[in-house]
């Protein structure tokens, strides 16, 4: 009896209804945690140093310190990467459900669809980046904002503008959504 009154209930409009704004909230907690995570708002300027806590050991030598630089950038492109993953999850969770409306299945789809063009510019970016001669970078892209961070002691004026560039050619979001981290 009472498994068919659930049953009933999720096929009632307020159920979907539930189900969707559900999927939204994750959506959007999603979105958050990666702009939290990524987003460094010291680099109004466009560059400058980042405010995140370095994560390497206090004994690490300096032949050392090129190791935890990569494992930094190596990581921070997991992380961005688990959070896009989780994203996406949850779309794929909509657009395959029965019970979305096919504006919340049109809508998913078309996040799907801006994610994977987030994607494809941060690898533009990043390789473009690379070729101006930094080892190590990684781009992070999120409403309609993008933060930079490069393995440099520091950035030059004129390093930070190709950088600039780069971005606003790749992906038309203007300098004064661009972050530039310098992270040695």
């Amino acid at each position: 009896m009472k498994f068919e009154k659930i049953k009933n209930f999720f096929k009632t409009r307020t159920a979907k209804s539930i189900i969707v704004a559900s999927s939204a909230l994750l959506i959007g907690l999603a979105i958050y945690l990666n702009y939290q995570w990524f987003y460094d708002p010291s680099g109004s300027l466009g560059y400058g140093d980042n405010n995140m806590d370095d994560s390497l050991s206090d004994n690490s030598s300096a032949s050392g310190n090129a190791s935890g630089e990569q494992d930094y950038f190596t990581s921070t492109a997991l992380d961005r990467q688990e959070a896009r993953d989780e994203a996406l999850d949850v779309l794929k969770m909509v657009t395959e459900s029965a019970e979305s409306s096919e504006e919340a299945k049109a809508e998913a789809q078309q996040k799907i669809s801006k994610i994977a063009v987030d994607i494809q510019n941060e690898a533009n970016i990043e390789t473009l980046v690379k070729a101006k001669g930094f080892e190590d970078c990684v781009a992070i892209i999120s409403d309609n904002a993008v933060s930079v961070i490069v393995g440099a002691e520091s950035l030059q004026a004129a390093e930070a503008a190709q950088i600039l560039t780069i971005v606003y050619e790749t992906t038309g979001i203007t300098p004064e959504n661009i972050s530039i981290i310098s992270k040695s």
